[in-house]
């Protein structure tokens, strides 16, 4: 049985991609929020659990920085790139193909020749192996899709002698499926398993018979790779021919692929709500699902999928004690801040049993990058003396620091020195790792309500002149909260 844990609100995108990177990072793209198309790039870093944007470089054909805003395109991950195709902006179907190096955060289109996949949207596409992209199906517009391209990415860099990559369009034999969009595409060792989607005719199972209770027909749905089994959640269909509304689903499926059977898989509390075009990845044995949409409303929340068996699904689901005091009057405010400090103690132990799961150091610096204390910092401090003038002693410490983050605090973008940079940035990362570490004794060790534009920056030469705005922005609200 699998138990379900409600996370924190980060933002509301729907027909959104989402993509690991190694182990440490989940990288979100584009997406759809309220009829407006994103290009944004958002990062769950996994380390220290918080979100933080990226900024980005990169140089286009039409001189753009990365892709154009898009929804309903595929993104599949090879070591650290993250690899872009389609998509759709209003009722535009895109063509454009893109890769973004998550260690330098830089965009690159790549031309390439060959067959050349049509313009689509909801098309699935999957890695094969650590090298190839297989992509199927679709949308161009006018018809449903059932081609299917493969791209070697393994020379990709060669474009900057010129050189370009090429697609293959893949003669298929067998049973071939019906056209189709919104389905998805799994690789299973050396199989590419399609699953669901929306065709010209009415939705159906196609060859692949499989024993259990297999799912209704849907499309938007994922289907999530994670030891033996492959997990499907979510997703849309119709409701039959008397009903003029799709039926969105939140259901919880497993395909064992040992015993080649579907199973339904028992929550043992109330599911998320009913969604389609979300994002579902898999870290370890838990499963992370974020956003989507329910025909009305998009979502922003992010749930974590952990087996019953965890200690932190054993104490999330504990119901509070029947017994009550005797003296309601007299008591009750006593036994409601007991029960609020218990159940405080028990949801901050069950974090800590998920940090331990997923592996997570809960030291807030990431690798690669040390929070450093002020005491500790001599550039921050020998600013902050020059800014009191001469004479200050070190017992004047804490008071020359509070006049360095008033001086910020006063500060404009256009008053700040590039010789302040390095210090303030460093400053706003501390600022940050303390206000995550009183999040994580006050709101369940889950922070990243905010995503914090600058954290992931290793040091100031990375900040671009039109940074110092927003960088000071943020700075002063933590100074401020």
């Amino acid at each position: 049985m699998i138990d379900t844990l409600l996370i924190v609100l980060v933002s509301i995108l729907s027909g959104h991609s989402a993509v690991n990177i190694g182990k440490s990072k989940v990288v979100v793209f584009g997406g759809l929020v309220d009829k407006r198309f994103l290009s944004d790039v958002v990062v769950f870093d996994i380390d220290n659990k918080l979100w933080f944007q990226p900024e980005c470089t990169g140089n286009g054909s039409n001189g753009q920085v990365g892709p154009g805003p898009r929804a309903f395109h595929i993104a599949v991950a090879i070591d650290c790139h993250m690899f872009i195709f389609g998509g759709r902006f209003g009722s535009r179907r895109l063509g454009d193909f893109w890769v973004l190096d998550t260690d330098i955060w830089q965009w690159s289109e790549l031309t390439s020749f060959g067959d050349l996949p049509s313009p689509r949207d909801f098309a699935a596409a999957s890695a094969i192996g650590n090298r190839k992209i297989v992509m199927y199906g679709g949308w161009d517009g006018k018809k449903w899709l059932s081609d299917v391209y493969v791209l070697d990415t393994s020379n990709f860099f060669a474009q900057a002698w010129g050189l370009s990559l090429e697609w293959m369009q893949l003669p298929v034999t067998g049973s071939v499926p019906p056209p189709r969009c919104g389905h998805t595409a799994t690789m299973v060792e050396k199989r590419l398993l399609i699953y669901g989607g929306r065709e010209n005719e009415t939705p159906g199972w196609t060859q692949l018979k499989l024993p259990g209770q297999a799912p209704s027909s849907r499309c938007g749905h994922t289907i999530t790779s994670g030891g033996h089994y492959l997990l499907l959640f979510g997703g849309h269909g119709t409701g039959g021919w008397l009903s003029r509304y799709d039926i969105y689903y939140n259901d919880t499926i497993i395909l064992d692929r040992l015993s080649a059977q579907w199973k339904r898989l028992p929550i043992g509390n109330e599911p998320p709500p009913a969604r389609a075009y979300h994002s579902m990845t898999c870290l370890g044995s838990l499963y992370l699902l974020f956003g989507g949409f329910d025909g009305k409303s998009t979502f922003g929340d992010i749930w974590w999928l952990v087996p019953e068996e965890d200690p932190i699904a054993k104490r999330y689901t504990e119901s509070p004690p029947k017994v009550l005091p005797e003296n309601k009057d007299v008591g009750m405010e006593n036994y409601n801040s007991q029960f609020a400090v218990k159940e405080s103690q028990r949801e901050s132990s069950a974090i800590v049993e998920l940090q331990k799961k997923l592996d997570i150091s809960v030291s807030l610096s990431r690798p690669g990058l040390q929070i450093m204390d002020e005491l500790e910092d001599e550039e921050f401090l020998e600013l902050a003396s020059r800014l009191m003038g001469a004479g200050v002693f070190s017992n004047g410490q804490v008071s020359r620091i509070q006049v360095l983050r008033d001086h910020w605090k006063k500060s404009t973008p256009r008053s700040i020195p590039i010789k302040e940079l390095g210090p303030l940035l460093r400053d706003y990362q501390r600022l940050i790792a303390r206000h995550l570490a009183n999040l994580q004794s006050t709101e369940l060790g889950l922070p990243g309500k905010e995503a914090y534009t600058f954290y992931h920056l290793k040091n100031s030469s990375q900040l671009h002149m039109v940074d110092i705005p927003k960088l000071l922005e943020e700075y002063k609200k933590l100074l401020a909260d």
